[in-house]
């Protein structure tokens, strides 16, 4: 009866192991991991570099967002759509002749690198938290026609500090 003991204590343990899978994080996406799942995952080729956020200098106003994207793959990429971690929307513009509109895509042929700066392409993000702070980081992420995504560290700076805003200063949305 030496047998029964010991099939207790490998039911119990089993048991055990089961009740301490209930707290276990679901492997399926939800609010809580969905980030960690879907984290943004670049195809090769495409390289993103020199971001800045540059704060307003009136609390309230869009910040806005320079940096430099570079497609060294074969084949012609879309760029469709940004995101800034701490605002609250953000948007690609395109200043000309004066006036600023916003863009919905911008074609990236191989081998073609396109710069966002001050009086021509940027990116405005709007409704910036009040955690988004000279001398901090965000995180811009791009994402292209295709799905596929790309992202990168923003140095965030206040407006003057080492940027000319040139031709953005009285523009219009």
């Amino acid at each position: 009866m030496k047998l029964l003991p010991s099939l207790a204590l490998l039911l119990s343990a089993g048991l055990l192991a089961g009740l301490g899978a209930c707290g276990k994080e679901p492997d399926s996406p939800t609010a809580s991991n969905e980030a960690t799942l879907s984290g943004p995952d670049a195809k090769p080729g495409l390289v993103a570099s020199d971001g800045k956020l540059v704060l307003p200098v009136v609390a309230g106003r869009p910040g806005a967002v320079y940096f430099t994207v570079r497609n060294d793959g074969a084949e012609p990429v879309t760029l469709a759509g940004v995101h800034v971690d701490g605002a609250a929307k953000a948007q690609m513009h395109q200043t000309n002749g004066g006036s600023m509109s916003a863009i919905e895509s911008l074609p990236i042929d191989p081998g073609a690198s396109v710069v966002f700066a001050p009086g021509g392409l940027h990116v405005m993000a709007f409704d910036l938290s009040p955690k988004v702070q000279a001398g901090g980081t965000a995180e811009l992420t791009l994402t292209f026609s295709d799905g596929d995504k790309l992202s990168m560290p923003l140095q965030v700076e206040k407006m003057g500090a080492g940027t000319d805003m040139g031709d953005m200063e009285g523009m219009q949305h």
